[in-house]
């Protein structure tokens, strides 16, 4: 079946609204906390063990269980658990009311938390292409426990992430933590109970308004209090973190990433992928421009990516659900639509050109002579290919969701061989490093490429600091470029 658009029909009662609103985070949302926990060393701590440290660089292991290394500096606390006195670290900051936000990364199968005021425990664990979540995995509140209670049932109330947005060992992810302390009247009686407001996890939440009762399990100290120090675990996993960055103003507004829009009668319009995979066209408006050709894929287990009809390229990827069609239909709509979930945003440049000296600049765009859209074709699965006519040369550009932890990516020629010199453009970021295997991490371990055995691609200087390049081959198999996005 061939299709040049597919698009999801809306009530059209939405198109009579007379008030247009932008749909946007609110700037209190968007705007990170601005106090900071400095670590240019140890001193903001209390008593550190032998476990913790602080780097220029880390990195932790995709593949090797629980293992982080790293570079002498500052700018970077580590855990790395050995054969000594492993212990958490606790701030010597105390805090009431936060608005927390922290970057970590942690290798393979790894466990870590942060303990709000030493007490409440918000799990860190690989959780990465987990489809059933717990209380126990990343980003959840950990449970309280009671051993006087029937085997089995001795953990309760602990509150599960409402979906996996975890991303891969070693790269960098984001959590962000907006918590209400415990009340107290004068006389020390507790007359509210702390609260989670809520929990972004990679930009997206992922639990909202959750009541504390008590302490989580594993708690520093027997009582609740108005304060408490930050604490980290150290004595199960290898973690690094870095910007930590803070907020003693919490609202009780929670903080979805959104503005309400709607009347009471009406719901945000949201797309979702149910079962079959979905094409959505419509513009998408990215970072530097408006793309006016996206075709938005969703394809299963919550793997979506953007892409520019009019040059071929995948401009981003995401997990989580698939698009809010919200701004489309606001009064009489801007066509736009956005991502709902957690975003790799890479760039909009020509997926093919030649190359045929390294000093050749990759171009910011194509001729309409060179690139001639074909649209594209659904499988028996659902699954789209992109055609398009690149200089003559037939393209096939098909991408399937990689068991639901990454994009698996494949673009072949249709008939003759591809032209000398004609390279597919595969990222770009401020650096590339190669980790072995046919592994690279981009941007600073935003995600990974993962290439074939033996694949050897083209690393070079690029405006933005370096671009991977794959060469067109001709081969016994076929011509084709195939590679992994995977974040």
């Amino acid at each position: 079946m061939q299709n040049n658009y597919l698009l999801k029909r809306i009530p059209q009662k939405m198109l009579l609204w007379a008030v247009c609103v932008p749909f946007f985070a609110s700037a209190q949302n968007r705007q990170q906390p601005q106090q900071s926990i400095a670590l240019n060393d140890l001193s903001a701590f209390k008593s550190p063990s032998a476990n913790w440290s602080v780097a220029d660089s880390a990195a932790a292991d995709f593949t090797k269980h629980n293992t982080v290394t790293k570079t002498d500096g500052a700018g970077i606390l580590v855990s790395i658990p050995g054969k000594g006195e492993n212990k958490d670290i606790f701030t010597v900051m105390e805090h009431g009311d936060i608005d927390l936000s922290v970057d970590f990364m942690m290798p393979k199968e790894s466990n870590s938390g942060i303990y709000l005021q030493g007490r409440y425990e918000i799990q860190l664990l690989d959780s990465w292409g987990k489809s059933a979540l717990t209380s126990g995995d990343l980003g959840s509140i950990y449970e309280r426990w009671d051993d006087s209670r029937p085997a089995g049932q001795q953990g309760y109330d602990g509150v599960a992430p409402r979906i996996n947005v975890s991303r891969a060992p070693g790269l960098w992810q984001n959590i962000r933590i907006r918590f209400q302390a415990p009340k107290f009247d004068a006389g020390g009686k507790k007359i509210a109970n702390a609260r989670i407001v809520s929990i972004v996890l990679n930009g997206v939440p992922i639990i909202e308004n959750a009541e504390l009762q008590a302490p989580t399990r594993g708690s520093a100290f027997p009582n609740e209090a108005a304060t408490g120090p930050l604490r980290i675990q150290g004595d199960h996993g290898a973690i690094a973190i870095k910007n930590i960055r803070y907020s003693t103003r919490v609202n009780n507004t929670q903080a979805d990433g959104t503005r309400n829009v709607w009347d009471s009668s009406e719901k945000p319009v949201n797309v979702e992928v149910n079962g079959t995979p979905i094409v959505f066209r419509s513009f998408a408006d990215i970072p530097g421009k408006r793309v006016t050709h996206a075709a938005n894929v969703g394809l299963l287990k919550n793997i979506s990516y953007g892409y520019d009809l009019s040059n071929g390229t995948i401009f981003q990827l995401w997990k989580g659900n698939f698009v809010n069609a919200s701004p489309m239909w606001l009064s009489r709509g801007d066509g736009n639509s956005v991502a709902n979930g957690s975003i790799v945003s890479l760039d909009d440049k020509p997926a093919l050109a030649y190359v045929r000296s390294e000093t050749d600049a990759w171009p910011d765009t194509l001729a309409k002579m060179v690139y001639k859209p074909k649209g594209y074709e659904l499988d028996g699965d659902g699954i789209p290919t992109f055609k398009y006519e690149y200089d003559g040369v037939k393209i096939n550009d098909r991408s399937t969701s990689d068991d639901g932890k990454g994009l698996l990516r494949r673009i072949s020629v249709d008939g003759l061989a591809a032209p000398k010199d004609l390279y597919v453009r595969v990222s770009e970021g401020s650096d590339i490093a190669d980790l072995g295997n046919g592994m690279y991490a981009i941007n600073n371990f935003t995600y990974y490429v993962q290439l074939d055995k033996g694949v050897k691609p083209l690393i070079r200087a690029s405006a933005k600091g370096k671009e991977m390049l794959l060469p067109l081959k001709n081969t016994d198999k076929g011509t084709f470029v195939q590679y992994s996005l995977i974040w």
